[in-house]
């Protein structure tokens, strides 16, 4: 795809950078930006989302601003949030964390909130949102404690990994899977297209 305009990644996750790959999608350059994900106070789940992709994203358009041979790239950066009703889930880091995560996401469905953005070089910022609702199947103590030692759960939103054995957990859901895993394609793939990334051109490439 010579003469296309170069891609930063703004995230050190390799589930994004999997399913960026997973469209023919190479970025260029990883640039992980480091930003406060706390909530604000009385902040809603969507709101939160959205936020932190795009201070990431800015974060990311300024740091590479200092490195000539990746100025005027574009930047992709996302955020997603699990959350129960306004309760903001936490990406769980502590086995006390995953397992509040579980027993409350048991037998109830869930909403996950997973926001991308494309920034350019001009400063410009596209932003969309997935929504995504998802229901649990009731989870036995067994259950929990063996998924808690499988370790999964790990820095993950809500405490679960829905592309691993957390998967079989999920009795219902509506929306985009990608979003739940981390990025949603659809919207990605929008908005790289708009910003003059030919996504289309890498398909023929795509090994099947």
């Amino acid at each position: 795809m010579s003469g296309r305009p170069k891609l930063v990644l703004a995230s050190a996750s390799p589930r994004r950078l999997a399913l960026l790959q997973q469209i023919g999608i190479d970025p260029d350059y990883l640039r992980p930006t480091t930003v406060d994900e706390s909530p604000e106070k009385g902040e809603l789940p969507r709101t939160l989302a959205r936020r932190l992709a795009r201070t990431k994203c800015e974060v990311a358009l300024h740091a590479i601003r200092r490195e000539p041979e990746i100025d005027g790239s574009l930047v992709l950066a996302a955020d997603t949030v699990v959350a129960v009703g306004r309760r903001i889930l936490p990406k769980a880091e502590t086995l006390e964390e995953a397992s509040a995560c579980l027993r409350l996401l048991s037998g109830r469905s869930h909403r996950v909130y997973s926001a991308v953005c494309v920034g350019s070089s001009g400063g410009r910022v596209r932003e969309r949102l997935a929504e995504t609702r998802v229901r649990f199947k009731r989870l036995s103590r067994e259950e929990i404690d063996t998924y808690l030692g499988s370790g999964e759960w790990r820095g993950k939103a809500g405490g679960y990994a829905i592309q691993g054995i957390a998967g079989s957990f999920v009795i219902k859901l509506v929306g985009s899977y990608t979003a739940v895993v981390g990025l949603p394609l659809i919207e990605a793939s929008v908005m790289l297209e708009s910003a003059g990334y030919p996504v289309r051109l890498a398909w023929s490439s795509v090994a099947v």
